[in-house]
């Protein structure tokens, strides 16, 4: 969808109000905070450097984005709270962390979402209506694609739990195995022929790992690669009472 020259840019990390604004243009559809979080967009807000959790912070000493994620923490928001509540983020160093008791607040004018996040979102948007105009077809299985391999699966959710997901798909043990998300026969000749079913893998990830539903969502309509396996993931969800 191109932009108009009515339409203003985005700044890099562009308030709840710009987002909406810019989106509102682009999908001639209106935008709220909870829709955008619905549609798998992360908050983020400034943390000045405080020296009370060095290691929240490390090297970074003006401080940084920290991202708002945690499925509570996007709920509350979602729902119309008049601040800001994170309770687990990411550290500096992009690793989850559970923030001291009660967790942080903010002011909700804090919020800032991604440039290219929101207009990743508007493309995502714009492909949606354009299959949808399209004339229906049977919804077969993905016969000839029946996994993503390594790279797409740390993409997607390398950054959601608490282990190396790197180490562990090559270790293929439980989850990560034939017994589990990896497609059988796909590393037989080769660890790089490996393939894991997306859909099985984020069960077992917040089964066995406590990876939040909600963060798996956003994962799901956040990729690309993963457009074509959103249904089933939401067929999982719904049969799973989820």
């Amino acid at each position: 969808m191109s932009t108009s020259s009515a339409t203003p840019d985005l700044p890099f990390r562009a308030t709840t109000a710009e987002a909406c604004a810019w989106l509102e243009q682009q999908t001639a559809t209106p935008w709220t905070l909870a829709r955008l979080i619905e549609q798998g967009l992360t908050p983020y807000v400034w943390l000045d450097y405080d020296a009370a959790y060095p290691e929240l912070f490390g090297d970074a000493n003006g401080g940084y984005a920290a991202p708002i994620f945690y499925e509570g923490d996007t709920q509350r928001l979602a729902a119309g709270s008049e601040d800001v509540l994170i309770t687990i983020t990411k550290d500096a160093y992009k690793i989850v962390t559970r923030l001291p008791e009660p967790g942080f607040r903010r002011a909700l004018h804090e919020l800032r979402f991604l440039k290219k996040e929101v207009e990743k979102l508007a493309g995502r948007i714009k492909h949606e209506a354009e299959e949808a105009a399209r004339p229906p077809k049977v919804d077969t299985a993905r016969e000839s694609q029946s996994g993503i391999p390594k790279a797409e699966v740390l993409a997607a959710f390398g950054r959601l739990a608490r282990l190396d997901l790197d180490k562990a798909l090559d270790d293929a043990i439980g989850i990560f195995g034939d017994d589990g998300a990896r497609v059988k026969a796909s590393a037989r000749k080769s660890k790089r022929n490996a393939v894991w079913n997306p859909v099985t893998l984020a069960l077992g990830l917040h089964d066995v790992y406590g990876v939040p539903i909600g963060s798996l969502k956003r994962a799901f309509k956040s990729h690309d690669f993963l457009y074509d396996w959103n249904g089933d993931w939401e067929r999982s969800l719904a049969l799973l009472g989820k």
